[in-house]
Formats: C-alpha cells, structure tokens, sequence
C-alpha cells in the first residue's frame, strides 16, 4: 500500500526563526525535505502543512503541494492530523510524518518504518539506530529509545538510556518520523496531553502512555535534523561538498 506523506512545517521556530526558507544551498531547506521523501519507495504523495503563507508560496514555486493549518498547534502530529482532516484522507490512509528539518532523511528507513506498519499490528511506527558515541547517549538533544524482545518501544527520554551500568547493550537513537493510519492519527489528535510528554517534551510518549503501541524499524542510518543555525551551516556545507 503506498503512503501519503505529510511534512509540518511551521514559521515560528523558536531557536530558528524561518529555517523552512533558509536557502544557503540555492533551494528553501523544505524543498530538500520534500525531495528526500520524494525518493522513498512507498511514498506516492506529498504534502506539506503549513501555518504561514511565506512556506506556502515557496512550496507552490517548486511544484509540491501544502494545506494551510492553524497556527496554535503543541506539535507536529496535532498539525498532521488537522491537515489529514482538510485532505479527507480515508480512515486506512497510511500517513507519515517527516519532520520538516531533516533534509537529510534516508528513504530506506522512511519505507523499513511504513513496512512495519504494514505487517504489524503496532499503531503506529517509527525508526532507531544505534549510539555509537559517549557524548550522544549523554546529550540531551539526542533522543533515545528502548525496545521490548518484539521491537516495540517501551520508553523514549532525553536522559542516557538504558543507563550504562553493563556492557552488552547498544543504546538506540530514535529518528524522529512517524507512521500511522489516518483513523489512529485523528484518535492521537483527540487524547489528552499526558506527564511524561511534557516532561520529557517528545509527543510520541502520549500514545505509550494511553495505552498504545509504537514499532520501531532499526536501520543504521542516523541522520540529524536542523534545530540551529549553526546545524544548517553544517548541512549546507555537507550538501555543497555532495554537489561538487
């Protein structure tokens, strides 16, 4: 089944004003977004929701097509599901939600995590690579993840886990896309905001503690997405070396 997929993108970025149109490379740092998902298998549509008329008119200028959403959403899945409400979308819609900084996503992982879906009976997915240093099982920047014996996730947090007590476990990094059928999307929409979520600030943590499952497709791609001015320098100089 081919997927839809929908990449939030908003105006006010609080560390990074504007970084959707950031264009250091000659392109608006959403369009390589948009050509990232592009170039995954199971992907047939692309869409961007937007709260901000600038993204939108840039989006227009390369051909993709957006869905204006409100401006006061707490995260990206609540603007997902506003915009999968506006495109009528069928309640098996398969939806991914790729994050409208990570121009350097890998489209094998994006189709591993909407296979999983597919093949599953998780209600939603996502994906995890390893930590391979010290300092990014310490940062707090870096999400991680750990896995029940199924490859369900059992917790997601911003401190250094499992803690390193034991050699023997790889710690996971999570890769913030995620997948889901319309009908959970709008459901996901509906819950109310939980403790943890807002401890740790990571959305995903209201479907876990609700009740509900998250498979996670482990790939060894490990991508970063751009919360910084100083990330996007680093990217524009990695993509510019690619060019030469």
């Amino acid at each position: 089944m081919d997927a839809l997929a929908i990449i939030p993108a908003r105006y006010a970025s609080e560390r990074f004003p504007a970084k959707a149109l950031a264009r250091d490379t000659g392109k608006p740092l959403i369009q390589h977004v948009v050509e990232a998902a592009q170039a995954c298998d199971a992907i047939d549509r692309v869409v961007v929701a937007t709260d901000d008329e600038r993204i939108a008119s840039a989006v227009s200028s390369f051909g993709t097509e957006s869905v204006m959403t409100r401006a006061d959403h707490d995260n990206g899945t609540s603007r997902l599901a506003e915009a999968a409400w506006t495109l009528d979308l069928r309640p098996d819609t398969i939806v991914v939600n790729i994050q409208g900084d990570e121009p350097e996503i890998e489209p094998a992982a994006v189709d591993g995590a909407i296979a999983l879906l597919e093949s599953s009976a998780c209600d939603m997915a996502t994906a995890a690579a390893p930590i391979l240093s010290r300092a990014d099982h310490l940062d707090p920047n870096v999400v991680k993840v750990v896995l029940d014996r199924n490859s369900r996730a059992l917790y997601f947090s911003r401190a250094p886990i499992p803690y390193p007590r034991t050699l023997g476990v790889t710690p996971l990094r999570h890769i913030g896309l995620y997948v889901y059928r319309c009908d959970f999307l709008e459901r996901y929409a509906d819950l109310p905001s939980t403790p943890l979520e807002k401890a740790e600030r990571l959305e995903q943590l209201r479907a876990l503690e609700h009740g509900h499952t998250i498979g996670v497709h482990l790939t060894d791609a490990a991508w970063s997405g751009i919360d910084t001015p100083e990330q996007y320098a680093a990217f524009v100089e990695r993509w510019t070396a690619r060019e030469r």
